[in-house]
């Protein structure tokens, strides 16, 4: 039976006919980025598809710039590539679904002749390899978290890369992969210490481990040499940086250290913190997070703040692992709008964590609705293998488990309705994106500083004002309209 023809319920990875995450992609094309080859020496095409998260991404664009100090000339496009490389995501049912049809295609690109060569790669393959290996043994080479380093001499013994390489001084750190090059991640750690009973990235990624503050330093100058105005600082626990090294050494820098130091030595005009856990926060973080967004000091630390909290009960978040209960939050949420006035607070919950009541769900809408998160990214518990949660009883329907999810997003809807409404008229400076071409009513695309890029909403620019904008600069937008999601805005600076 061809590639193509195969169905994709394969025994380790069975296929839920419509999975628990709307929306995900069934299609190579879909999840690629249109990015002309990069790499000057006319080496074989590499093209890299990337899924998952925004560490992914990291992963990827770090991937790439090694292939061209190796002589390869890269894309995210697989049509035309001599070999397509799959950097998988393994975190979710859904993830893996969409890491397995992404391979499947690509090796049916190559059963028709188009590629040569399918490598998989990242988080699914360091869970699953002998699995896959077993079921797709049509891939060439695949290679976990921990086989990253052996994929240039990999690809060298099979033909596929050449014994040549680019002169040092010529490989960048990273390829920018996004669309939106003037915005992109600085991953500052690697694994996780934390034992959440739902989560599998620390048997995918291992422990937490912090990486050096000159290798970020030059890494986010090297961005800002690029061309990139703002950047995500990501990890699994960002509160957690330089603790595994402080064990080691008393001395070693922690975040606060590693943002100074950032602020002080690159050029980067936003900085935006994600996966901040409530338990981490101090009272001194929060007052250098202060200095740092205040008008004053340029707000280059924006008053953005992501703080996952994934339940409001104290009995699930027990049940969870989680390292917070209700005290916790509300005290650090506090702290933080005591401190930084217009901050946007962002967070994520889990609905239908096993043993879940709907008193403990009402219990957490109650605390959603009292905090009033500016932004909430919500989803439905997915059991992973390996994990303690996936063998706890009381495992919530999946029709239960939905029915809340819509819930809860329904009630946030109203909340950031009236969040956004609260803000028209007012001026918000905002980093375009697009400049669009084919919508008539709109002339730009942009992000204000309480709009994280894909995640959150955006705001849509009227023509009035908007000529000669381009993607990557900063305007002053004043608020014209809103809704749940996104704002309308048109320049006034």
């Amino acid at each position: 039976m061809s590639t193509t023809e195969r169905r994709r319920d394969l025994p380790v990875f069975p296929l839920s006919p419509d999975p628990i995450r709307p929306g995900v992609s069934r299609d190579v094309e879909a999840v690629r980025l249109e990015l002309e080859p990069v790499g000057p020496y006319g080496g074989p095409r590499i093209a890299l598809v990337t899924l998952g998260c925004d560490k992914n991404t990291v992963d990827s664009e770090r991937i790439m710039a090694t292939l061209i100090g190796h002589g390869a000339r890269v894309s995210s496009d697989p049509e035309g590539a001599d070999v397509v490389v799959i950097n998988t995501c393994g975190f979710i049912q859904a993830a893996k679904e969409e890491s397995i049809e992404t391979i499947l295609q690509a090796c049916g690109m190559k059963e028709r002749g188009e590629i040569r060569a399918v490598v998989a790669v990242g988080c699914m393959v360091q869970r699953y390899q002998e699995e896959l290996e077993r079921e797709i043994p049509e891939v060439d080479l695949y290679l976990g978290l921990t086989g990253l380093s052996t994929l240039v001499p990999e690809l060298r013994s099979r033909g596929l890369l050449p014994e040549t390489s680019v002169p040092l001084m010529e490989q960048p750190l990273r390829v920018l992969s996004t669309e939106t090059k003037h915005t992109s991640f600085l991953k500052i750690s690697e694994g996780c210490d934390h034992t959440c009973a739902f989560c599998a990235i620390p048997l995918m990624r291992g422990l937490h481990r912090s990486a050096p503050v000159e290798d970020l330093v030059r890494e986010a100058a090297a961005m800002a040499r690029q061309g990139v105005r703002e950047i995500n600082i990501v990890s699994q626990d960002t509160t957690w940086y330089g603790r595994d090294q402080r064990r080691k050494e008393p001395g070693a820098a922690l975040l606060a250290d590693l943002l100074e130091a950032l602020l002080e030595r690159t050029g980067i005009d936003w900085y935006r913190l994600f996966y901040m856990y409530p338990s981490g926060i101090t009272q001194p973080m929060v007052e250098l997070l202060a200095k740092a967004s205040s008008r004053t000091q340029g707000s280059r630390i924006l008053p953005y703040l992501d703080m996952p909290l994934q339940h409001g009960s104290d009995r699930i978040l027990a049940a969870m692992r989680r390292p917070e209960r209700q005290h916790t939050i509300r005290e650090r949420v506090g702290w933080l709008r005591d401190a930084i006035p217009g901050l946007t607070l962002r967070t994520t919950v889990i609905v239908g964590f096993p043993g879940e009541t709907d008193e403990d769900f009402r219990t957490m809408l109650d605390l959603l609705e009292e905090i009033r998160f500016e932004r909430v990214g919500a989803f439905a518990y997915s059991p992973e293998d390996d994990t303690p949660a996936a063998l706890m009883a009381d495992q919530v329907p999946e029709t239960v488990r939905r029915e809340r999810l819509e819930e809860l997003l329904d009630v946030q809807r109203m909340i950031s309705l009236e969040k956004n409404l609260e803000m028209v008229g007012a001026v918000q400076t905002a980093l375009v994106d697009r400049v669009l071409d084919d919508e008539p009513e709109f002339a730009l695309l942009a992000h204000t500083t309480g709009q994280a890029i894909d995640v959150d909403g955006a705001t849509w620019i009227v023509p009035e004002g908007a000529e000669g904008v381009r993607p990557g600069d900063f305007v002053q937008v004043e608020i014209v309209d809103a809704g749940d999601h996104d704002l309308t805005g048109r320049v006034v600076a």
